[in-house]
């Protein structure tokens, strides 16, 4: 009798040892498949503003030459780049600005510099004004580039986000 309930015991211990061994490798594999769709480009903690020296892309889809990463903005805010011709609809596609809540200091569009109905990389331009208000938090904010989507799916949403600080 009593070997039999250590050996329940000693068997729920095991199951339940194996079961959050299991739970655990699952929640790490959906954090990382997550974690890889994001295309954000994020900041350093610290309060200094480091330029990444290198274009903010989503592989194979958009390339933002102008402005760089974390790079000091003025105001209208210069763009360039290239994306794939199915990024634009009409040969533009949408562009925001915004301050470090997150509210929307400017939008606008960039178009493209050629045929924009192929698969393949288009040249684009395009300038965007912002309204920093004055009670804004930080100098800091973010640029969002959107792939245009007509259809309003959700499947078809694209973006590209990287942060940039305000030129005052």
């Amino acid at each position: 009798m009593l070997s039999s309930r250590l050996f329940k015991t000693s068997y729920t211990k095991g199951m339940i040892k194996f079961i959050l061994i299991v739970l655990t490798i699952i929640a790490a594999l959906i954090v990382s498949v997550h974690a890889s769709n994001l295309y954000i480009y994020k900041e350093k903690q610290s309060d200094a503003v480091e330029t990444i020296e290198r274009p903010a892309m989503i592989e194979d889809l958009i390339v933002v030459n102008t402005p760089l990463p974390n790079m000091r903005v003025g105001n209208p805010i210069q763009m360039q780049g290239e994306a794939r011709g199915f990024w634009f609809f009409e040969a533009s596609a949408p562009v925001t600005v915004v301050d470090w809540d997150g509210r929307i200091i400017g939008e606008g569009f960039v178009t493209t510099d050629g045929e924009w109905m192929t698969e393949e990389f288009v040249s684009f331009s395009g300038t965007i004004s912002y309204d920093l208000p004055e009670d804004s938090y930080s100098t800091r904010g973010a640029i969002i580039f959107r792939k245009d989507n007509p259809s309003g799916l959700p499947e078809n949403d694209k973006a590209l986000e990287f942060p940039i600080e305000f030129i005052q």
